[in-house]
């Protein structure tokens, strides 16, 4: 029960890496907020998990809302007396050549991908430093801060920023003992990484960079988080942490042109 007591809000919660960081910080003892702006599936994911025994509750938030935010860690101080954890995790994936990328969509990605994760920071960091007794900011990342594919320019714009404002939050808040880090994954088997395999050889294409051989599972993704976010963790802080079977030291391959 690494994270017993703790207060734990965790964005894009409704699914994927989001729910399975969910389930296993309440497997660890914490008390769980998800945040997500699919609510049908929100909602039924955290009364599956509290069907299961833990404590665990639903809000509605568009991450790239100010208002929004505020109100959800609001909400969970109100009923949880307090906030420990933040994993900000929610993002969205538009799929473009760089030429036909449209203005709007390129807003688009980053109102979530990167705004979304400085509002949702900011706002707990205040009331962790409020709290006087600290805390851990997560922040979901990816090998795409460093390596990425041409057609992801958006999301990968927003997944290099949000390495930087990791470094900067963590640089700012390490005297009030907020610890700032991220997790940067590979290819995780989620939607948002199924909708990029179009067919069987994409997928080939895909798992061919990966040196292990397989997707991740969003759960080994959790468990980098349970470590982050507990005392186990007490002097990293300003650190992305890479899982990804191994697919940023082995790069990627391109066909060979005569």
């Amino acid at each position: 029960m690494q994270l017993e007591g703790k207060v734990a809000v965790i964005t894009g919660a409704a699914q994927g890496i989001g729910l399975a960081c969910a389930a296993r910080f309440i497997q660890e003892g914490a008390k769980v907020v998800l945040a997500d702006i699919n609510v049908e599936k929100g909602e039924a994911a955290a009364a599956s998990l509290g069907e299961a025994g833990g404590e665990a509750s639903f809000t509605a938030c568009d991450v790239g809302d100010k208002i929004q935010v505020e109100r959800l860690v609001d909400g969970a101080v109100a009923r949880h007396g307090g906030l420990d954890v933040l994993i900000s995790n929610a993002a969205i994936l538009h799929v473009a050549d760089v030429l036909e990328l449209e203005e709007a969509d390129f807003d688009r990605v980053l109102r979530v991908n990167l705004k979304g994760f400085f509002l949702c920071g900011q706002a707990a960091a205040r009331q962790m430093v409020k709290q006087e007794r600290g805390g851990a900011i997560i922040n979901m990342s990816s090998i795409q801060a460093v390596i990425t594919n041409p057609n992801l320019l958006s999301y990968a714009v927003c997944k290099g920023g949000i390495k930087q404002l990791t470094v900067a939050m963590a640089l700012a808040l390490a005297d009030k003992n907020v610890r700032v880090n991220a997790i940067a994954p590979g290819s995780i088997s989620t939607d948002m990484v199924r909708q990029l395999m179009v067919d069987d050889a994409t997928r080939r294409t895909i798992l061919s960079r990966t040196p292990m051989g397989r997707l991740g599972a969003p759960e080994e993704i959790a468990s980098v988080a349970v470590f982050l976010a507990s005392d186990e963790a007490s002097y990293i802080t300003g650190e992305t942490i890479t899982a990804d079977g191994g697919r940023v030291g082995l790069n990627y391959t391109v066909p060979v042109r005569d």
